[in-house]
């Protein structure tokens, strides 16, 4: 059985991108904050 595909708002990954931009936090830090 497939697993559902999880849908994200616009809202969310324009935060997750400008969070990314600011390359404070590795790409694997920042995905497991947000929980992607």
């Amino acid at each position: 059985m497939k697993a559902k595909r999880r849908k994200f708002s616009a809202g969310f990954k324009a935060k997750v991108a400008i969070e990314a931009l600011k390359e404070r936090e590795s790409l694997a830090e920042l995905s497991k904050r947000f929980g992607v």
